[in-house]
């Protein structure tokens, strides 16, 4: 037997996680649970025909969206579970009665400001006058500059966005970067498009708008006015964003500048004073959207100062209406939820309490959350899984026609580097210069969004930290971070019907398998493929694999554009490449990681199903969501993500042991001719 490492998870490359696969005890007998939930299965529909319908079918005409959510899904259910386990943790909590000066007092402090409607409801507008004095206070467009670099420090990134990430340039630092912002909704469609769906959505937002201003202290005549103003600048800053589609590109939005630089395509930005206003001088930093940032620089100026503070006004109100009395809050949500997303019915107050812990404090509550919920078997078993996945890439790599050998030495390279963290963070983060208060939820959040502020900027010119994570272990999703190229799976997605510890393998690598050969896959899609092994954004590709993995991507454009969803409306097939290329990429390498699981066995039937049949009713069954139509749009507008149904069936229907599996045949709905198959790995 080799000598096994002991596993460090934040860590482990290709070579440990296989050393670490070999090293476990053979696989006992399979379990006799398949992991599938049969009773929501369509059996009036052939999974030839479709896959997605078949798994899922009766649980989509039996399941009723919630009224105060604007979808329901296998997500949003494991979210509701560990809001639920959340929730209990945190009466524990409050019924232990936490030190004063430990990290639990400060979670328990944080809820019960959000809990105290008597106190928030007495307030009333108190806790914002100071900031609505400051604006009031504006005189000049340096005044208005200097303010776009302030309001950074207590949550309004509004008409711009202050963030320091990672240097795709020189992933050993950090970088201050500037992106473009300023919308109350969606996106910039929502402005421009002059369909009817949309042209309501504006009147809804200037109604919105003026009746936000009135609540804030402004004349019924001020407030109509002032509501054309907001418009008027959030439609210029519409008209100078960057698409969805644009901001995909790491090469045009990777634009470093020096100040001297910035000040002359943007001459109207005083930049030292932006940030020095921030509270973080810089004499480097990258603009996201060149172009726009040059037209709000215009806008400093050509807008009145009076409508920049009516702008400003407004959207320090809409930012913190969620946290002020019922009337702010109730009309927050009549717009953002019920309008914009078809939301009927508010969520339980403890529920956005938690939500406001986990956005601002998340690792407080995250070590709670798993020293009750997530044992150490389950991180051993995903540990075999990933180490099958990353073997199985490796030899596919090997193995592609369409990749020459200088590119696919460098691709080995970068998946060697790649590394794995696990259920949760290592090393919590320090939150003791934090201050939170039990009787002041609008002081909390501004102090906690300066906390983070502060916390970014302080690692300016230090070295990158790897232990850092940007999920919390209670968020139910996953990532790959190119300028760490890491995958990343917080706790709470580590449970059915994404992973089954008590299931056949079958269902499992086609669920979490393929989520995580997903987040693998994004290191090697249209964006994450344009960094290496180290994080940096440089070219490594030869031309003409380049190129021919560009033609075999269009073709997957052309495949998902010509789904449609809400009467004709189609998925942005551009904008959801890379997540596609995941879904194809995470499926097809997941599946000969279940191959190798299976170490030349035969996987038994359980269910009536064979093991390669369980494995993609295992991906299909993930999938399972419904929407209200408003949120269906505004997914495709801003969205990376196909609509659920395009996922399980579009990866499934390009994947040769698909129709090996269930015998698909040329008169089958799921059937594509093998030439129109899109195969990447």
């Amino acid at each position: 037997m080799p000598n096994c490492p002991t596993p460090n998870y934040r860590a482990l490359t290709l070579l440990s996680w296989a050393l670490l696969a070999s090293c476990a005890s053979a696989p006992a007998p399979a379990p006799h649970r398949s992991g599938m939930d049969l009773a929501d299965f369509n059996r009036a529909v052939r999974p030839q025909d479709n896959l997605y319908d078949f798994v899922s079918g009766a649980w989509l005409a039996s399941t009723q969206v919630p009224a105060d959510q604007s979808n329901y899904g296998t997500f949003a259910q494991l979210n509701v579970a560990a809001q639920d386990q959340l929730h209990r943790i945190m009466q524990e909590t409050l019924r232990s009665r936490p030190a004063a000066a430990s990290e639990e007092r400060k979670a328990v402090d944080f809820y019960r400001s959000f809990m105290d409607v008597g106190r928030i409801e007495a307030l009333g507008l108190a806790p914002l006058r100071r900031e609505l004095a400051r604006i009031d206070a504006l005189a000049s467009s340096a005044d208005v500059v200097r303010y776009m670099g302030y309001n950074q420090t207590i949550g309004i990134s509004e008409p711009l966005a202050w963030s320091a990430p990672q240097d795709p340039g020189d992933a050993r630092s950090y970088i201050t970067e500037i992106d473009q912002s300023g919308l109350t909704m969606p996106d910039r469609d929502y402005y421009l498009l002059d369909e009817p769906a949309y042209r309501d959505y504006r009147s809804q937002l200037v109604t919105y708008i003026g009746r936000l201003l009135s609540l804030g202290g402004a004349s019924e005549l001020e407030a109509g006015a002032g509501a054309q103003t907001v418009m008027a600048i959030e439609t210029q800053l519409a008209q100078a964003q960057w698409s969805r589609v644009e901001n995909r590109d790491p090469i045009k939005t990777y634009n470093p500048l020096t100040l001297a630089q910035a000040s002359k395509f943007a001459p109207q930005i005083d930049w030292s004073a932006l940030f020095a206003a921030v509270g973080s001088p810089v004499d480097r930093f990258v603009v996201s959207q060149p172009s726009f940032i040059s037209a709000l620089g215009r806008m400093s100026v050509t807008v009145p100062v009076g409508d920049w503070r009516i702008y400003f006004r407004y959207k320090l109100l809409d930012g913190y209406a969620p946290f002020l009395s019922a009337a702010f809050d109730e009309l927050y949500f009549d717009f953002h939820q019920r309008t914009l997303l078809g939301v009927q019915l508010q969520r339980p107050r403890w529920q956005r309490a938690l939500a406001a812990l986990n956005g601002n404090i998340g690792e407080i509550v995250g070590r709670l959350y798993v020293a009750r919920r997530f044992p150490p078997r389950s991180r051993r078993r995903i540990r075999l899984l990933v180490g099958n996945l990353l073997q199985a890439y490796a030899r596919s790599i090997d193995q592609l026609d369409w990749m020459g050998p200088q590119t696919r030495a460098q691709a080995q390279l970068k998946l060697s580097k790649l590394t794995a963290k696990i259920g949760y963070p290592d090393k919590w983060r320090n939150y003791s210069a934090l201050r939170v208060s039990a009787d002041d939820l609008i002081g909390n959040l501004m102090r906690s969004g300066r906390f983070e502020l502060h916390r970014q900027a302080a690692r300016l010119g230090a070295p990158v930290d790897r232990e850092e994570w940007q999920l919390t272990p209670q968020t139910v999703n996953a990532y790959y971070d190119p300028t760490l190229n890491e995958i990343v799976f917080p706790a709470a997605i580590l449970q059915p019907p994404f992973f089954d510890a008590r299931a056949d393998d079958a269902a499992n690598y086609g669920a979490i398998g393929a989520v995580i050969g997903h987040e693998i896959s994004h290191a090697f899609d249209d964006q994450g493929r344009q960094f290496d092994g180290d994080g940096n954004l440089r070219d490594w590709w030869t031309p003409a694999d380049a190129e021919r993995f560009k033609a075999r991507t269009a073709a997957l454009v052309a495949q998902y554009s010509a789904y449609t969803v809400l009467d004709g409306l189609h998925v942005n097939g551009e904008l959801t490449l890379g997540e596609n290329i995941a879904d194809l990429s995470g499926l097809t390498i997941a599946y000969r990681a279940y191959q190798i699981s299976l170490q030349g066995h035969e996987a038994p039937i359980i269910d009536g199903f064979t093991g390669p049949q369980r494995f993609f009713l295992g991906w299909a069954q993930i999938w399972r969501r419904k929407d209200r139509d408003d949120n269906v749009r505004r997914r495709i507008s801003v969205d990376p993500h196909s609509p659920e149904e395009f996922r399980a069936n579009g990866a499934a229907s390009n994947v040769d042991a698909f129709y090996d599996a269930f015998g698909v045949e040329s008169a089958d709905r799921m059937y594509r001719p093998p030439a129109e198959r899109v195969k990447l790995w």
